[in-house]
């Protein structure tokens, strides 16, 4: 594995933990949405990570000499599915989302586990990070080297 393969992998997973914590983002905004365009009450969301199959950063893996698919490791969001746990009933017949029972459907989001979820795209997001960090310095060690020889 060479340094730019570092690069393509922490890129694809920088990609990947920004878009979930898009979507935990989205979940916590609209815990308490009960009526959406669609009708009924916001569904919660969750993501599905895959191998991914091309590289963020093809052009500098190119560039130097390599083609073909991103390196083992990379990551992608493939896709944004519906969570399948039916919604909160709370009695409150004064609502105006409520059914003919008097109960509202709220989603199914619990904003601990939300939040925890965020706290864990946030720290691997912060991990990739450093890893470019640290790949580019020793890129720039290695070009030194070539330059003092």
């Amino acid at each position: 594995m060479g340094l730019f393969d570092i690069l393509n992998i922490s890129a694809s997973a920088l990609s990947a933990e920004r878009q979930r914590a898009e979507v935990t983002s989205a979940n916590l905004a609209n815990a308490e949405t009960t009526h959406t365009d669609a009708g009924g009450p916001y569904v919660r969301k969750e993501v599905v990570f895959s191998a991914a199959n091309s590289s963020p950063f093809m052009n500098v893996v190119n560039h130097v000499g390599r083609f073909g698919q991103a390196p083992g490791g990379s990551v992608e969001l493939t896709q944004v599915v519906d969570d399948t746990t039916p919604p909160v009933m709370h009695y409150e017949p004064g609502n105006p989302d409520a059914d003919k029972n008097g109960f509202v459907a709220y989603p199914a989001i619990n904003p601990v586990t939300e939040m925890v979820d965020l706290m864990g795209s946030v720290r691997a997001y912060q991990m990739n990070a450093s890893a470019v960090n640290a790949a580019k310095q020793m890129i720039q060690q290695s070009i030194d080297i070539l330059k003092s020889s």
